[in-house]
């Protein structure tokens, strides 16, 4: 069930089956890099403006589902108009900044977004541009990065399938009108 905070900015509705917190797993794999299974975190929060702050931090798993080490990650600021476009500006670790453009489907919850400006660091490796697809799937986020570089046309090479995680405190709430009948010890 996709909730809609009461001080959500208006404009935001649309993505309203962003917010919260996820945590999944997904495949990392581009041509000149060590293909390896990752584990993501993602945040989609707000403040009652007319943007959701984006936070991801993605890391190496071993074959046991260990961290490893830290793989990605990114931050950014995700906007919608009355025309259901979208919007991104993201910064990664790497020392890449993008402009990102897309639109939200009609009648699904799925954006399709690709890079429209692309700012590199002098540290930062190889990369000209992006697509993604991000999707609301039987209350599951899942989505696929598509990353080109001068060397290597536009292909896929990240994909995660995360889970929404509810924070207790988010239940507990809810249990203050109850009877006490045992479940008051819990609070």
């Amino acid at each position: 069930m996709i909730e809609i905070p009461s001080d959500l900015h208006p404009d935001l509705v649309p993505l309203a089956f962003l917010l919260g917190n996820w945590e999944g797993a997904g495949v990392y794999d581009f041509p000149g890099t060590e293909k390896c299974n990752f584990g993501q975190e993602v945040t989609f929060t707000h403040d009652g403006r007319d943007f959701l702050e984006y936070v991801s931090h993605s890391w190496v798993l071993d074959g046991d589902g260990k961290k490893v080490r830290p793989l990605e990650t990114e931050s950014g600021y995700w906007r919608i108009d009355e025309d259901r476009k979208v919007e991104i500006v993201m910064i990664r670790d790497q020392g890449v900044v993008e402009v990102w453009y897309g639109e939200l489907a009609e009648g699904k919850p799925q954006i399709d977004v690709v890079t429209d400006a692309v700012a590199r660091t002098a540290a930062s490796g190889p990369y000209s541009g992006g697509k993604r697809l991000y999707g609301y799937v039987k209350s599951d986020l899942m989505w696929v990065g598509e990353k080109a570089t001068p060397e290597v046309p536009l292909r896929p090479y990240m994909s995660a399938h995360l889970k929404k995680v509810v924070d207790p405190r988010e239940w507990a709430k809810d249990l203050k009108d109850l009877p006490d009948d045992g479940i008051a010890f819990f609070r």
